[in-house]
């Protein structure tokens, strides 16, 4: 049997995003009966869904040889990984997570200082102890099994939980008081499994694939014709921090201009590049963008 890849891919929140980043790195995940067990268009890839919150451990123990989770389960469990890249991707948007602490609109605390002899409900009770450590203040932590924002006053003086636009916390008349930790997806790797030469290309391939994807995301490609003596006109339009590609064509003088640019200012420069005196402007999309 030919060697194979485990790779963690996290259920929950972040599942439907990380299928589609694979995807536009080329890879296509597909889920099935075997739910837990999805497939993919590589034969030396072996796929399991789990939790995002348990994917550190796993592959920080040698269950998994790599896989894609949160910082802050990272930092929760301790786990010893090496990490590859920072994927910045979200159920919601391009926005990293935030783990913050809140209190009731009107609690009298103001500030961590305040949570000296208090109860603290959390999903996050590693972050949070270690956070509240580094203060110097002695609180009662407890695990929160969900709809932590429901639970101060009554079942809590304070929460520390996840947030992405804060809509949740603000629903439930929360104040924030403090940031405890910033997080973003990473793609880990096992350090035995990384030392192995074929596991850490087949890695390193992917790594690059999906890196690849994350910089093309609202990117396209421009190509049009432009009159040589109208070259530096157009140009003059493009924007400045891009290089495009100028190729002569049959016709001396005419030229082929092909340039990426972001996706949302395509319909202010077209008509400003028409203008200018390009013509057969083409626009497409882009999936891949390796440096």
């Amino acid at each position: 049997m030919s060697q194979q890849l485990r790779l963690g891919i996290p259920a929950g929140s972040l599942q439907e995003a990380a299928v589609e980043l694979f995807r536009r790195a080329g890879y296509r995940i597909s889920f099935g009966s075997r739910s837990y067990f999805p497939t993919i268009d590589d034969e030396e890839i072996e796929c399991l869904l789990i939790r995002a919150q348990e994917i550190a451990r796993y592959v920080s123990d040698g269950v998994l040889d790599a896989g894609l989770t949160g910082y802050d389960w990272i930092v929760e469990t301790g786990a010893e990984v090496i990490e590859l890249a920072e994927l910045v991707f979200s159920k919601v948007s391009r926005r990293p997570v935030r783990w913050v602490l809140c209190v009731p609109e009107n609690s009298p605390i103001q500030s961590v200082k305040d949570l000296e002899g208090k109860r603290v409900a959390t999903e996050a009770v590693g972050i949070t102890t270690r956070y509240l450590q580094k203060h110097g203040v002695n609180a009662r932590v407890e695990f929160s099994w969900g709809a932590t924002e429901v639970k101060p006053p009554r079942l809590a003086d304070a929460i520390v939980e996840v947030t992405e636009t804060g809509s949740s916390l603000r629903a439930n008349n929360l104040r924030i008081i403090d940031e405890v930790l910033v997080s973003t997806p990473r793609f880990i790797a096992n350090a035995r499994a990384y030392a192995d030469p074929w596991k850490r290309q087949k890695i390193d391939d992917m790594v690059l694939m999906l890196k690849g994807a994350m910089a093309a995301e609202g990117k396209v490609v421009l190509m049009m014709n432009v009159p040589r003596r109208r070259l530096q006109e157009v140009l003059a339009v493009l924007p400045a921090l891009q290089n495009p590609t100028v190729a002569d064509l049959a016709d001396k003088d005419w030229v082929d201009v092909t340039t990426v640019v972001d996706e949302s200012v395509v319909r202010r420069i077209i008509p400003r590049l028409k203008a200018a005196g390009a013509c057969g402007i083409v626009e497409f999309p882009l999936t891949k963008l390796i440096n």
